[in-house]
């Protein structure tokens, strides 16, 4: 066996990426194993560790008052524990077959070699950044870290118009549009897809679309931005599409983003047809037996279709992390895959899905039902009984459920995890029209929205199965 990496025989693990899945790693390895027995040297391009980027948008509109409680873990708790953490510090390479990792500090430009016995790669994912003329112009945002939300901040501070454009309208483009619509801008929302939240099927989107010109958002859908004009000044002054021009005094860029790879694919290691990483289940880097990865920067199975799916979210991003920092700690753990459940928000109305919408589910060739129902959040009767639409997927012989989407006021999003739950246990909507479902009038109608749409599938897939 080869010398050990840290210092005295103690091995080393080192993590690239000081966010959700590489902090989760680095704490649940150090729960398991002392300074003395595994050394921790993690890097961190950025400012900040274990922050919440899914909380940028709420941060940047107000309802969170400060870029401090978007942090669940300083630099300095993670260093109290033993973890080596080295901030604004990039990894720029990986030797695989040298077991070493090559890191610049951003300070000093200083650039030094550290060898591992254990490797974790959580590099995250990165913006889209249209290659378009004007897209790297001063007054264009991507909302992807807590410096990103810091700049755009300072910009809006700066900025003596209030016109802006919210290129995309996927979970980050909603939720800027209806942030920078609380900072009192007037904001238009340009989008490539029929409807806004394309993780939506169409028929589903448009009643986002409503909600968002509600707030007095105007929604240009079917439009592909062509280029961003700039000014005298070299600011971004305007967003052309095919046929029209939007003027705009900022631009935030909410494209989605893909897996920050570079480094691994350098290093010759496997990535899938999503741009992702490929992993075993637990967490392994697919044929190297000490590199693990996790986070944004890894492809997914998802358990209804049976495929790798790239899902950057934050839930997953910690169970990565623990399940790797579990492994490179000694101990066992898995990540089985997932359903693709989301939730967000427009204003008040609330929005989630999970499992497949009907293109995926045609993708992978399965035939399907599908049923739409109009339900209530509460018993009719009851105060405050505001409306709900569930839609659901069921496949044709079968029954089995195969996806969910529910958009409504209070009391929508989270009666998703009821169908998350169901499409991991793999039921039939046949039995989930029997699940044991909490009811009280101020909760629920006595027949949950959930299982009157499971009920009404079940009927379909009875006489589908009939005919």
């Amino acid at each position: 066996m080869s010398m050990s990496a840290g210092r005295g025989g103690t091995e080393r693990l080192v993590v690239i990426g000081g966010d959700a899945a590489g902090m989760s790693a680095a704490s649940q390895a150090r729960r398991l194993k002392g300074p003395g027995e595994l050394e921790i040297v993690a890097f961190e391009r950025g400012h900040f560790t274990s922050f919440s980027a899914c909380g940028i948008p709420y941060w940047v509109g107000g309802d969170v008052p400060e870029r401090d409680r978007l942090i669940a873990r300083t630099p300095e708790e993670h260093r109290a524990r033993g973890i080596d953490l080295r901030l604004r510090t990039e990894v720029t390479g990986i030797d695989v077959a040298g077991r070493r990792v090559r890191a610049r500090d951003a300070a000093s430009g200083d650039e030094y070699w550290t060898p591992y016995d254990k490797l974790v790669i959580a590099t995250g994912a990165r913006p889209v950044r249209p290659d378009l003329p004007g897209a790297d112009a001063p007054g264009v945002h991507g909302v992807q870290t807590l410096d990103d939300g810091q700049a755009l901040l300072d910009t809006l501070a700066r900025t003596q118009g209030r016109r802006a454009v919210v290129v995309g309208a996927g979970y980050i483009g909603v939720e800027m549009a209806e942030a920078l619509i609380n900072r009192g801008f007037e904001v238009t929302v340009v989008n490539r897809g029929r409807e806004p939240m394309s993780t939506l099927d169409p028929d589903m989107g448009r009643m986002v679309h409503r909600a968002m010109e509600g707030l007095g958002i105007t929604m240009v859908n079917d439009a592909e931005v062509t280029k961003l004009l700039t000014g005298g000044d070299g600011r971004v002054r305007a967003v052309v599409t095919q046929d029209a021009e939007y003027p705009a005094d900022l631009v935030v860029l909410g494209i989605g983003v893909r897996p920050e790879t570079s480094l691994a694919r350098a290093a010759g290691l496997p990535v899938g047809a999503h741009g992702g990483l490929l992993t075993d289940l637990a967490m392994r880097v697919r044929g190297h037996e000490d590199i693990w990865a996790g986070g944004d920067c890894v492809e997914v199975l998802n358990l209804v279709s049976g495929q790798e799916q790239y899902v950057p979210l934050g839930t997953h991003a910690n169970k990565h992390g623990q399940v790797i920092g579990t492994n490179a700690g000694g101990g066992y753990a898995t990540f089985p895959g997932v359903v693709g459940t989301a939730v967000s928000k427009v204003c008040d109305l609330e929005i989630a899905r999970t499992g497949l919408r009907e293109k995926d589910a045609h993708r992978v060739g399965l035939r399907f039902e599908t049923v739409t129902v109009e339900s209530t959040s509460r018993a009719g009767y009851y105060p405050g009984a505001s409306p709900m639409t569930v839609k659901m997927l069921a496949e044709r012989r079968t029954g089995r459920l195969l996806g969910v989407q529910i958009v409504g006021r209070e009391g929508a999003a989270k009666r998703v995890d009821i169908a998350a739950v169901a499409l991991t246990a793999r039921m039939t909507v046949e039995q989930m029209t029997a699940l044991d479902l909490g009811y009280a009038p101020p909760f629920s109608p006595v027949w949950d929205p959930v299982l009157v749409a499971a009920r009404k599938a079940a009927a379909k897939v009875h006489r589908g199965a009939a005919s």
